[in-house]
């Protein structure tokens, strides 16, 4: 007959009281969560039935404006370092056409000759080594510049307009500009100018563009990895109580931060592509305006300034650069975040013993 007892009034067979229990039911450690080898926390309910969560939502809000975020922060970067890609580029090749031309600048005056005044500065300039050729600007050439302020159909003649004639020079073997400058000082209203001012002033400015502009993506990407570090503990603080209990369970430390890893690798990844063609679309829009517009003279002053407004393989390749620095960084910035944050659990454990 069995037996009945407290809490055993249906008389289930097995139940009776007084029974013992297996000599090793204590210490048989009793069902917790199990963590399967996609860092999916598996929790028992009732039926046996089996649910699983991850360690990091994959869709929380949180996710999603730091999707944003990090996409914010790499299109701001691109175009960065587009703009000092484009600066630097321009900066060479200003230096470069400096370098090798000069300048003879005629003014003109009440009664004198010009165009002969111009014709003999190119005579005299042509016959130094070093000199290349000597071509002196039309009169619809200089028209051209000055349209920009001045605007079309004006009679240049009726203007105190100063001549050019450009000197084409070799850079690796540079004409003697003092022996030039004293040969063409018998021609009035007459002045070289060889440029060497205006590089001294285009390298240092080029240099510092560019200085200024590392600073500036520099600043950025250290702002991307705070961003990370805080949404990394808020996701750590919402899903404390999963990350200790898996600790202390055994789970080793760095397959905890490795699943943050791989969460917010995506994360980045999914930012990063997003915000770097982005600033990739608008290189190309910035390019092909520039292309389109060349026959305008706004835009041969913007040309000469700027260059065509494209950043080059060069350029385009940095952009990807920064996409997979920004991803890895993400990524990164995670892993250690968690490891530390295991670490001051486990310095405060040992303490508290």
């Amino acid at each position: 007959m069995t037996e009945r007892g407290p809490g055993n009034s249906k008389g289930i067979p097995g139940a009776a009281v007084g029974r013992k229990k297996p000599a090793d039911a204590a210490a048989r450690p009793r069902r917790g969560p199990r963590l399967d080898g996609f860092g999916v926390l598996r929790r028992m309910s009732p039926g046996s039935a089996r649910s699983a969560s991850p360690i990091v939502p994959a869709g929380n809000i949180a996710g999603r404006a730091l999707v944003f975020v990090i996409a914010i922060m790499t299109f701001l970067s691109c175009l960065t370092l587009g703009a000092v890609a484009l600066v630097r580029d321009t900066a060479s090749t200003w230096q470069s056409e400096i370098s090798r031309e000069a300048t003879i600048q005629i003014r003109p005056a009440e009664g004198f000759d010009i165009d002969a005044a111009l014709a003999r500065a190119r005579d005299i300039a042509s016959t130094f080594e070093g000199v290349g050729k000597a071509s002196i600007v039309d009169t619809e050439a200089t028209a051209r510049l000055l349209e920009p302020w001045l605007g079309s159909g004006f009679d240049i003649s009726e203007l105190p307009v100063p001549r050019l004639v450009i000197v084409t020079i070799d850079e690796n073997d540079p004409p003697d500009f003092l022996a030039m400058r004293a040969a063409l000082s018998v021609i009035p209203n007459l002045s070289l100018d060889d440029h060497r001012t205006w590089v001294d002033r285009l390298v240092s400015m080029a240099r510092t563009t560019v200085a200024i502009g590392i600073s500036i993506l520099v600043l950025m990407l250290s702002t991307t990895v705070l961003t990370v570090v805080f949404a990394t503990r808020g996701a750590m603080a919402g899903n404390g109580h999963i990350i200790e209990v898996l600790h202390f369970v055994g789970a080793e430390a760095g397959f905890i931060a490795g699943e943050f890893r791989q969460r917010f690798l995506l994360i980045g990844l999914k930012g990063a592509l997003a915000g770097g063609a982005v600033a990739i679309g608008v290189f190309l829009a910035f390019s092909w305006w520039s292309a389109r517009n060349l026959a305008t003279p706004e835009a041969d002053q913007a040309t000469a300034l700027f260059g065509n407004f494209s950043i080059g393989l060069d350029g385009y390749l940095g952009v990807s650069v920064i996409m997979i620095l920004v991803s890895v960084m993400t990524g990164a910035t995670s892993h250690v975040t968690v490891l530390a944050h295991l670490a001051q659990i486990d310095s405060a454990t040992r303490d508290g013993t």
